[in-house]
């Protein structure tokens, strides 16, 4: 089968195009270098940058990899009555430790990622806020074993790209490219202090925030800050993530995929999924199934291939339930929704 992009959207041009793919891999390339690898000035790689921003093409945000500082990650499908739904993912939106916040098209759930930092902050969520909350019907939680890392993240636009340019993003075996995300990072959990916390969390509202500007905040020195985000860089502690409005990008439907998969065929499926163009995350988790997968398509009948296609060609996939997203409140770091929402109660 043949891999289904979406037509070049009027939203985006190559350009556009090519300084997203190259923040992916690099969310903090000074400008100037992306300007000499795109034969462009730096004055109009900022100019484009601000301009995908201010249409909120995408956003840069860095974020906090829990499982270095000894926490896992967590898939959360959370049931309610069909006339509470939206207003209880309006409100898990506003947890600052919940990402990928959706609402799913059964009308009576909500998914959602939990990152706790603590063991009493994922106690809290998982046996105090949410059996307590009385929007909620019933909670099922997968823990995150292993997650897939693909050779080339989303969105796949290399072909945008020469090998030498490719080379300079260190995107190609050989060339300098920092640990994934789910590295296993240090032997020992690592501690963060409290400058290190105001640091991340100017880094959540704003991943590309200047070196200067955080040390003023903070109290360093710029290139203290340099240092220690280099550090927490390589701890596996601190990555950088970009937030995307995909429906300006040609895709019209997201959703995810839960699937049940014979133990022997699990790493081999989940090596196979994390390939396909339509594939945007997919690990390993604990619970009922075993693999959970986010997926991007043009429309319905580009779901309906890819199930029917590409999914079915694999060997040990022995159930499958795919749930479209009929709204996404939240994603990595940004907030797709302005209503001024009550806490769970």
């Amino acid at each position: 089968m043949q891999s289904e992009e979406p037509s070049e959207s009027s939203a985006l041009d190559v350009l556009d195009k090519q300084i997203l793919y190259a923040l992916v891999y690099d969310a903090r390339i000074p400008f100037a270098k992306l300007g000499g690898l795109l034969d462009v000035s730096e004055q109009t790689v900022a100019r484009r940058y601000r301009s995908l921003r201010q249409r909120g093409i995408m956003h840069v945000s860095g974020q906090v990899n829990a499982v270095p500082l000894g926490h896992a990650r967590w898939v959360l499908r959370i049931r309610t009555a069909p006339d509470k739904a939206l207003r209880l993912a309006e409100s898990l939106a506003r947890f600052p430790d919940l990402s990928w916040v959706s609402l799913l098209s059964t009308g009576s759930e909500v998914t959602c990622v939990s990152r706790p930092r603590s063991i009493e902050q994922r106690d809290a969520l998982l046996l105090h806020t949410l059996p307590k909350a009385s929007q909620v019907l019933g909670v099922s939680a997968h823990e995150v074993m292993h997650r897939f890392v693909a050779d080339e993240e989303w969105p796949r636009f290399s072909r945008l790209f020469t090998e030498q340019q490719l080379c300079e993003l260190g995107q190609r075996s050989g060339c300098a490219f920092g640990s994934p995300p789910d590295s296993a990072g240090p032997d020992a959990p690592v501690d963060l202090s409290a400058e290190d916390e105001a640091m991340l969390a100017l880094l959540g509202r704003d991943g590309r925030a200047p070196y200067a500007q955080i040390a003023a905040e903070i109290g360093w020195t710029a290139p203290r800050v340099a240092r220690r985000m280099a550090e927490l860089e390589q701890a596996g502690v601190l990555y950088f993530d970009l937030d995307f409005a995909v429906e300006r990008m040609g895709y019209a439907v997201r959703g995810a995929l839960w699937l049940r998969v014979r133990p022997s065929d699990l790493d081999a499926v989940g090596r196979a999924m994390v390939t396909h163009p339509e594939i945007v995350f997919v690990a390993a988790t604990t619970g009922s199934t075993n693999l959970f997968a986010s997926f991007l398509c043009r429309d319905t009948p580009h779901l309906y291939r890819y199930i029917t296609e590409r999914l079915g060609a694999l060997d040990g996939i022995t159930d499958l339930e795919a749930t479209p997203s009929l709204r996404v409140l939240k994603q990595a770091q940004t907030l797709l929704t302005s209503a001024r929402v009550a806490p769970l109660r």
